[in-house]
């Protein structure tokens, strides 16, 4: 059974940073594009990241460009979400999916399995 599993979330202050995972099992994860959304309580979800199944593509929203970083590592099945200089703005519950696809999009509705997402809250 193909399985997504975040971890990595948590409190901390703002200008802190977190590094979040998504673990895959069930699959090869070598032939998946990997996506990181966000859902604040009241908004609509948001494409944060997202990195090409060779790992060799990727991209980012501009409200987190040249502060996370998106990162995969197929030989431990796992796709990492490197989180500095964290905002109060970037409060929210991160989910990674997954679809058989080379490409890169930030797009929620193409991706076919989703994990059960983790919560990041940064707050003083």
């Amino acid at each position: 059974q193909l399985q997504l599993v975040e971890s990595g979330g948590g409190l901390v202050q703002p200008g802190g940073s977190l590094r979040l995972s998504c673990a895959a099992s069930g699959f090869t994860l070598t032939n998946y594009a990997i996506g990181w959304f966000r859902q604040a309580p009241g908004k609509e979800r948001e494409g944060v990241s997202c990195i090409s199944s060779s790992g060799s593509f990727s991209s980012y929203a501009d409200s987190v460009k040249g502060r996370f970083t998106i990162s995969r590592d197929n030989a431990k099945k796992t796709v990492y979400l490197q989180m500095n200089s964290l905002k109060p703005e970037d409060t929210a519950v991160y989910y990674c999916a997954a679809r058989n696809f080379p490409g890169c999009l930030r797009v929620a509705g193409i991706y076919n399995y989703w994990g059960q997402g983790t919560q990041v809250t940064v707050s003083s």
